[in-house]
């Protein structure tokens, strides 16, 4: 398979395509129930959101979420909320198809730039984004408003 052919990376807005995602974004957001991601993920697309899946053959293996923004110090660019291959499959060039599909996608739509966000325990990932090009540049910080009260 070659692993920079984005023929087999589409985007996923049926049901059944979000059934057979659900148990790869779960492996990220393991918080996540099926009812609360229908909700969330309806409402996210009116917000621009768009959910992608590399597929092997018709297995799917890998999703990313995308959003398009634009800020004063990225300008256009995409936002990645969500990348994940199922554990089974990783380490295959699944996860880097997909960064390269976004990559163009957002290039496609005027962005100059991809940006994403990980956790600090994931190291492997930390690695595995380094390796495709991707710099440490910031800290993300939040503020969680029922603790401020």
């Amino acid at each position: 398979m070659d692993d920079s052919d984005a023929s087999d990376v589409r985007e996923l807005t049926t049901d059944a395509e979000l059934d057979a995602a659900y148990p790869i974004l779960r492996e990220l957001r393991d918080h996540l129930d099926r009812a609360e991601m229908e909700v969330v993920h309806e409402r996210m697309r009116e917000e621009g959101y768009r959910l992608f899946g590399r597929y092997d053959g018709s297995e799917l293996v890998a999703v990313a979420g995308v959003t398009v923004d634009t800020n004063f110090y990225l300008g256009k660019h995409a936002f990645v909320h969500d990348l994940v291959t199922t554990e089974s499959r990783r380490s295959e060039g699944h996860g880097s198809a997909l960064l390269s599909f976004i990559h163009e996608w957002a290039g496609d739509r005027d962005c100059e730039t991809v940006e994403l966000e990980s956790g600090l325990w994931r190291e492997d990932a930390h690695r595995f984004y380094e390796d495709v090009g991707y710099e440490k540049y910031c800290y993300s910080f939040k503020y969680d408003l029922d603790a401020g009260e």
